[in-house]
């Protein structure tokens, strides 16, 4: 079985995965900052901003990931650990979708791929906000899985290191900015 990844499971596969990883695209996706995060990198009280995919039906859509094997066992039981333990940790999204990955040359790379997406019918859907205020709020918020800056900053980390940053959404890095900013402003060495 393989998974589509696009946040937080590029720099960090889940429990059981499997080595193998392959950078593609999926196509008639886009990833936004459209869903909060009140279990990972934020609480209830105070949501992180994460992303997640939507589809979308502009000609040339793409959005670049990672697709990691989880599991090249046949065993079924350890199979369906995998699956629970990611649904589990990806509970947010309310969505699961099987597509095909496509690598540079266009070609298919990887059949029947699972992919989570959080869609407007999810309790944790933000919708589109202003950057800043997404930026504000990656900032200051914190979560059971650490702060939220820290999952931006390991996204970029991983586009820059690993699938080339060229790939990434501009809104990736202009996020990566302005909570840089609001980092820097609130150093007491800016004061």
């Amino acid at each position: 079985m393989q998974l589509w990844v696009s946040d937080s499971l590029v720099w960090k596969p889940p429990a059981g995965a499997g080595g193998t990883r392959v950078f593609g695209y999926i196509e008639g996706i886009k990833r936004v900052w459209h869903q909060s995060s009140t279990d990972q990198r934020g609480t209830p009280e105070y949501p992180g901003s994460v992303v997640t995919l939507e589809k979308d039906d502009r000609p040339g859509a793409r959005v670049w990931g990672v697709a990691a094997v989880l599991s090249q066992s046949d065993d079924q039981g350890e199979r369906a650990r995998i699956v629970a333990d990611l649904d589990y940790r990806e509970k947010q999204y309310d969505t699961r979708l099987r597509l095909s990955v496509f690598g540079r040359d266009h070609g298919v790379i990887a059949h029947d791929v699972l992919v989570y997406v959080g869609t407007s019918n999810g309790s944790n859907w933000a919708g589109k906000q202003p950057m800043r205020e997404i930026a504000k709020r990656i900032h200051t918020a914190r979560g059971p899985s650490g702060p939220n800056d820290e999952y931006l900053f390991r996204l970029c980390e991983a586009f820059r290191a690993d699938i080339g940053a060229e790939c990434a959404e501009p809104e990736l890095f202009e996020l990566e900015a302005l909570v840089l900013a609001l980092k820097t402003a609130a150093s007491p060495s800016a004061g």
